[in-house]
């Protein structure tokens, strides 16, 4: 299975980023390019760890959260479309394209040398490091698709 923690997987995600452009439209939800870049910064820096971050699992996680992430990260299915947002739902965002490419790129470029074992997913709950990298790849590839990329 495809892993943020795989370099060839990082590069491709990278290329896949680097193709975004202004004509890039959703196929299906709300976001803009826009908002779909700084949600998806936003989000990588939750699991990386980047600011200091209480992690908690939500009431309803505690109750469905390992079956969905089991669910989630058994095979390359990709992510369905329209899945429900986290609390990293952006309403505004910066214009600047290329610089939030750019500051994604060098997010997922980061995981080569994860180390957050204090993260746990607001839904999911405590991930162990191969489930995060299989989620965290597969929540990049939805966003790209998401655009056509």
């Amino acid at each position: 299975m495809k892993t943020v923690f795989d370099q060839a997987v990082r590069d491709e995600l990278i290329g896949r980023i680097n193709s975004l452009n202004e004509s890039s439209v959703a196929q299906w939800g709300e976001m803009n390019i826009h908002q779909m870049l700084k949600h998806c910064i936003l989000w990588d820096e939750w699991v990386l760890g980047t600011h200091n971050v209480e992690y908690k699992q939500s009431f309803l996680g505690k109750i469905f959260g390992k079956m969905a992430l089991k669910s989630s990260v058994k095979d390359d299915k990709p992510l369905k479309k329209n899945m429900p947002a986290d609390q990293h739902v952006v309403k505004d965002a910066p214009k600047d394209l290329e610089g939030q490419k750019r500051v994604w790129m060098e997010r997922i470029a980061s995981y080569d040398h994860y180390s957050n074992p204090a993260f746990v997913h607001g839904f999911f709950g405590k991930m162990s490091t191969e489930q995060i990298g299989i989620f965290a790849y597969k929540h990049s590839d939805h966003h790209l698709r998401q655009f056509g990329c």
